[in-house]
């Protein structure tokens, strides 16, 4: 009996001692492992972008020694510096010094993951010595930030994104909405099923505990006091402590395997909203220097880069519109620029939820994606978005993102490889976005021999970029985090055409043509454009006014060639204002009301009727919409190409319902945004007279025309 209680006692001792070790490791992080032979020092992931070394111990007799890592078997000289101290600011960290029993924090190089680095060494590059090093696990997994949900919405506008705890203090709170009402608001936390008045404040994003002020959709970040940490609450609330109510809360769970508090999130600097200018928008950190920068599209854009491990790190900034993207990749072919087959990241900032976004693209041909070809982002179409976003700035109209991405093709239908030696060709593009926040067609590019740009992504220390800031910013110093200089856009003085109008004739010829640049679709329309767009009696998207009760003929040459969606643009009329019928959910499709040119099978699946053989619009040169005044200069650089031995016109013909809308739109089924407005009037109505070479009555009444003309904007 004696000795089963001392068997007993020493298992409660063992067991106390284990698990008071383990506590002491939860502090850190996983436990990786202790640094062997001439330095000493216990190895922590604190989370996939932070080490922790615990007591590091180092004689500092290295003439060129620092910390190093790779993802090889071994230290080896195939690896990178992780520089310490984290926040140094030139080009190199210093050769590392003496420790005795000193607690590190190493930031690993951005866009470098604990996951991608098998060991970290102690390493003098001059002799290719490791002083000491530990190899990391190959099931490591480091503590993650936890997203919860959003604030639950009580009362005073309280709304927000969805809550993340990014380590063990921190709470990051996107996109929060307060009125700034209550006269005794603080954030505050506390312990037990739901908020009460015992809970403890939490100092605002400021680190003051005044009353909270009204928030607009603002991200901020918070952290607990003293030495409070997410384990010991259960709720984080936005609480009026003299009247003692919730306007809204959100529930932690227990647990959470995050992070530990050590200072990480003071390795890298990011502003608040508040303490930007209300023109800038802001992701991440920009505390990261490129050595290598070339300039692209005339100046309008730059692309700086570094190779990392098996990946590369690129950023881009562009001078361009809220609503457009920016794209940037591997040529589709060797040797030379060409589109088709390109792989390109296409990057924006999404005002809607003021965030950044990189995503992988295919382009597979020269047409907006219409879920299966086109320029489509990989994960629309059974790939996946590799590319990695990492941060986004956009500063006086130039917007930054960076990105990573390896070097190797990670999906092999999708992807092109980046050699790890010599050059490969690329392309870049800017153009504006559609209404699923994709790609249209580049309304910027030169991918032509005259700009037939290649880049060697293992290159250092390539700079073709001027050395000067963006025109609006010229008080900073260029380098890290600084916006680049990049040529001022004058488009916005470009006067648009006058609206074309078609009236007076009931046959009309659709074909396909380019868009006209900033002067012609988006000007006259307010909608985002493909780059190509319906030409009705070869006339640029004219408004179109048609009779209740008259029959109408569209003589349909858009393409019929189902193998090819940029051949392909089926004709249809429609209530929708951006059309697609084809590409859209069956709950989009129920929104909209076909009047013609779509008819349903026998199981219920819809299928247009007038697809004709290929007549198209194209440049004599290149794009000439900048020079041209008129929509009619325009034309005069455009010349008609329609497909050798061609079939008839697609025939659609159309009888005005009696009680149809005023407006209805002609639009294409398988691309969104190529026509515009149909004018629904009643018989006897006086339309504007048309511009249209085939209408009869123009050269009749051309007074009237002028006259008429006006009048249209006043209707």
């Amino acid at each position: 009996m004696l000795f089963r209680s001392m068997r007993l006692i020493l298992l409660v001792i063992t067991l106390d001692c284990c698990w008071g070790q383990r506590t002491e490791m939860s502090k850190y992080g996983r436990y990786i492992g202790d640094l062997a032979r001439d330095v000493s020092g216990q190895v922590y992931a604190v989370s996939d972008e932070v080490l922790f070394i615990k007591g590091f111990v180092y004689g500092g007799t290295g003439p060129d020694a620092y910390f190093w890592t790779g993802n090889s078997s071994r230290p080896n000289p195939v690896g990178i510096i992780i520089p310490y101290p984290a926040d140094y600011q030139g080009k190199e960290p210093p050769v590392l010094g003496r420790y005795d029993n000193k607690d590190v924090l190493l930031k690993l190089p951005l866009g470098v993951k604990v996951r991608d680095i098998r060991w970290l060494s102690v390493w003098c590059r001059r002799f290719a010595v490791d002083f000491g090093s530990v190899l990391f696990p190959a099931d490591l997994d480091p503590p993650k930030p936890r997203v919860l949900s959003e604030f639950k919405r009580l009362a005073h506008g309280l709304r927000s994104g969805s809550v993340t705890i990014l380590d063990a203090k921190t709470f990051y709170i996107p996109n929060l909405h307060y009125d700034g009402a209550a006269p005794d608001a603080f954030f505050w936390v506390g312990s037990g099923t739901e908020p009460t008045h015992q809970g403890i404040k939490v100092p605002n994003e400021l680190g003051d505990q005044n009353v909270l002020r009204g928030y607009q959709g603002e991200d901020i970040e918070i952290q607990l006091p003293g030495d409070l940490t997410v384990h010991d609450i259960d709720w984080l609330s936005l609480w009026c402590v003299s009247f003692k109510q919730n306007f809204g809360h959100v529930m932690i769970p227990k647990n959470l395997d995050v992070p530990p508090a050590l200072g990480q999130n003071q390795l890298t600097t990011t502003k608040s909203p508040s303490e930007m200018s209300s023109t800038a928008a802001t992701t991440g950190q920009q505390s990261h220097e490129f050595d290598s920068c070339i300039q692209l599209l005339n100046g309008r854009m730059q692309v700086q880069w570094e190779a990392i491990l098996d990946g590369v790190i690129i950023r881009l900034s562009a001078r361009m519109e809220e609503n457009e993207y920016m794209s940037f990749g591997i040529s589709g072919a060797e040797g030379r620029t060409k589109m088709i087959g390109a792989d390109v990241a296409v990057a924006y900032f999404n005002s809607d939820d003021n965030k950044f976004y990189a995503e992988d693209y295919i382009l597979n041909a020269k047409a907006m994606c219409d879920g299966n070809n086109g320029v489509c982002p990989d994960s629309r179409i059974g790939g996946r978005n590799d590319v990695s976003m990492l941060y986004g700035q956009r500063v006086n109209g130039v917007t930054t993102v960076a990105y990573q991405r390896s070097l190797d093709a990670q999906q092999e239908k999708f992807d092109q490889v980046i050699p790890p030696v010599g050059r490969v060709n690329v392309i870049a593009a800017i153009g504006p976005l559609n209404s699923r926040k994709e790609a249209n067609y580049h309304s910027t590019d030169r991918t032509g021999p005259q700009e037939d740009h290649r880049i060697d992504f293992t290159s250092r220390g390539v700079n073709q970029c001027p050395t000067l800031l963006a025109p609006e910013d010229k008080s900073k110093p260029h380098g890290s985090g600084s916006l680049p200089s990049l040529t001022t856009s004058t488009e916005n003085a470009i006067q648009p055409w006058k609206p074309n109008v078609i009236s007076g004739t009931t046959e009309l010829r659709a074909r396909i043509g380019p868009t006209g640049g900033k002067r012609g679709y988006t000007a006259i329309t307010g909608q985002p454009s493909w780059g190509i767009a319906w030409y009705i009696n070869d006339l640029l998207i004219p408004e179109i006014y048609v009779e209740r009760g008259e029959t109408y003929t569209f003589l349909v040459e858009g393409g019929n060639d189902q193998t090819n969606s940029a051949r392909w643009h089926p004709l249809y009329i429609t209530d929708n204002i951006e059309g697609g019928y084809g590409q859209k959910t069956d709950a989009q499709q129920r929104e909209q009301r076909v009047f013609a040119g779509v008819e349903f099978d026998p199981s219920g699946f819809p299928f247009p009727t007038a697809a004709g053989s290929l007549c198209e619009w194209k440049h004599k040169t290149i794009d000439k919409w900048a020079e041209s005044e008129t929509f009619e200069d325009y034309k005069e650089t455009l010349i008609l190409e329609c497909e050798s031995g061609r079939e008839q016109p697609a025939n659609l013909t159309w009888t005005v319902p009696l009680d149809a809308p005023k407006t209805l739109y002609y639009q294409c089924y398988t691309h969104n945004s190529l026509g515009w407005k149909i004018n629904v009037v009643d018989r006897g109505f006086q339309p504007p007279i048309a511009r249209s070479v085939a209408s009869p009555i123009e050269s009749r009444f051309s007074f009237l025309t002028v006259l008429l003309s006006l009048s249209v904007l006043f209707l």
